[in-house]
């Protein structure tokens, strides 16, 4: 079964570290400092797992 990329929302602190290292999954919308996925769908490479282990709140999981 595929796993997909989940945001905590509540436990991000909004430093946009996974925009900086992932932006083609990360995006921040205008205005919000908590990202979101350009896809829904995304799959988890390289750069996401990356991405989540930087995270300073570990609030980027995989279910």
């Amino acid at each position: 079964m595929k796993k997909s990329i989940i945001i905590d929302g509540y436990e991000c602190n909004g430093c946009g570290s996974c925009v900086e290292i992932c932006p083609e999954v990360f995006v921040l919308e205008d205005g919000s400092d908590i990202p979101t996925l350009s896809d829904s769908e995304a799959e988890i490479t390289e750069k996401v797992e990356e991405a989540a282990a930087y995270c300073p709140q570990k609030c980027i999981t995989f279910e």
